[in-house]
């Protein structure tokens, strides 16, 4: 009979009594990639779990992934409002740079182009397969469905079930989710565990096994218009706000379903989850930033900083804290880090791996944090964190106010007056930021674009 090495080596180890070392039954063998779960819940504020502090709101599936794996206290998305926001997971790229600066609803020619590179597109590149669930919202009404247009397949996934934006007519019984093309018609049940049953189906049904998975679950949840189930409202029957916190442990028992999933078809061990929210939170429905200055569509601390979660067995020590800021931008680039997926080499990337920052190591970045939000208030319309330091400049960039997030993360003492020389060295760094950001992307779309948001309107997206 003959052996080959890789028998041999197995041999000499069991005649030195080693009969369990990792890896030693796939000696000469290439490690299984890592599977990629990145889940996202939709205007979840900071404060809105258990998981950062909120003393009523049960959340035990976030507990459980900070438990297994790391909670960031500085996690960012890369916008103040949806759209973009998602955007720059997929890409890597700042909003206005990718070209998804606003919210995609009702009729706009914004879109995230054929153009751009996904790292799902990218994946798919290297044998992966890609699934997308939940809400998409990278296309307005007019676009979405259409075959002029780039829905999820032609991002680089090869399964989806998506909506344009919101559940309609709300999470309970939505009647406008999309199938690979087709109109699924209406479900019943709510939104958040649909997405996750539907997810699960395809990781046990139709995924090829023999493959690495790469999977976006975007959760309607807590987005208006809210629905909850019983189920959830319960927990805090007599509280006025039980219906807004039941939604939260809807989207939590969905995330929990998913976890589950992964455990039953032994993919939890190679999986690296991560979840956070798209941006904060909406206070007239019940979010809460968690005591940051601002909500949804500022660039203060309440309006960009959200939940960050992210589990990796083996790789990532259970129960880590970390205090470095991520973002969402920096998705993209950790999921190539780790895939071994080839970055582009033909455009900037923004977003750098967040691997170091899981045991709380800092990040180099060459593009600082930076955010540009076309309805936040005038006098917060873009922001730029480096280091402890943050700089805010309204609509026009002639005004600007700086903190020092480390020391204020509630943003109350502006120190602009009394530190002018580090205003200065801000101010000129966001300046030639936003100028590196501005001639990259499609301008034409945001110049052209004079809509802003009446004082006092109401805004539903």
């Amino acid at each position: 009979m003959k052996f080959s090495n890789s028998h041999l080596f197995r041999a000499a180890l069991l005649c030195f009594g080693i009969s369990n070392i990792a890896g030693a039954e796939s000696v000469g063998e290439a490690a299984p990639k890592p599977n990629i779960v990145m889940v996202m819940a939709d205007d979840m504020g900071w404060g809105d779990s258990g998981t950062y502090g909120n003393e009523l709101i049960q959340t035990p599936n976030m507990d459980k992934l900070a438990a297994e794996g790391v909670k960031f206290t500085q996690c960012y998305s890369a916008c103040g409002v949806c759209s973009p926001s998602r955007s720059a997971i997929l890409t890597g790229r700042t909003p206005y740079r990718n070209g998804v600066w606003r919210h995609l609803s009702g009729k706009h020619e914004a879109h995230l182009r054929d153009s751009e590179v996904t790292f799902p597109e990218l994946l798919k590149e290297i044998g992966y397969e890609t699934c997308h669930v939940g809400k998409w919202h990278l296309l307005s009404e007019q676009q979405f469905n259409k075959p002029e247009y780039p829905m999820p397949d032609g991002q680089g996934y090869d399964y989806y079930m998506t909506t344009q934006n919101n559940a309609i007519p709300s999470h309970k019984n939505p009647k406008n989710f999309i199938r690979n093309g087709e109109e699924v018609g209406k479900l019943e049940g709510y939104s958040a565990p649909l997405v996750a049953d539907e997810a699960i189906h395809w990781l046990k049904d139709i995924h090829d096994k023999s493959k690495p998975f790469a999977m976006t679950v975007w959760f309607h949840e807590p987005h208006s218009p809210i629905a909850t189930d019983i189920e959830f409202s319960k927990l805090y029957k007599g509280h006025k706000n039980a219906k807004y916190m039941g939604n939260i442990s809807q989207m939590d028992y969905a995330l929990g379903k998913v976890l589950e999933a992964l455990d039953e078809i032994g993919a939890a061990e190679n999986t690296l989850v991560f979840f956070t929210s798209d941006n904060g939170p909406v206070p007239a429905y019940g979010g809460t930033s968690g005591g940051l200055r601002g909500n949804k569509r500022n660039e203060f601390e309440g309006g960009i900083r959200v939940p960050g979660l992210a589990r990796w067995p083996g790789k990532i020590e259970p129960g880590t804290i970390s205090n470095v800021p991520v973002i969402g931008t920096d998705v993209f680039s950790t999921v190539l880090d780790i895939t071994g997926a080839k970055k582009p080499t033909d455009r900037k990337i923004d977003g750098v791996s967040m691997v170091p920052a899981f045991s709380g190591k800092p990040l180099e970045r060459e593009t600082p944090l930076f955010w540009r939000t076309h309805v936040s208030p005038g006098e917060d319309r873009v922001a730029m964190r480096v280091g402890d330091w943050k700089i805010i400049g309204n609509d026009t960039l002639t005004k600007f106010m700086l903190f020092n997030i480390e020391k204020d993360s509630q943003e109350k003492s502006d120190l602009a007056s009394e530190m002018p020389e580090k205003l200065d060295e801000m101010k000129k760094l966001m300046l030639a930021t936003w100028e590196d950001i501005e001639k990259d992307g499609p301008s034409e779309w945001w110049k052209a674009d004079k809509q802003r948001p009446s004082k006092g309107a109401t805004l539903s997206y």
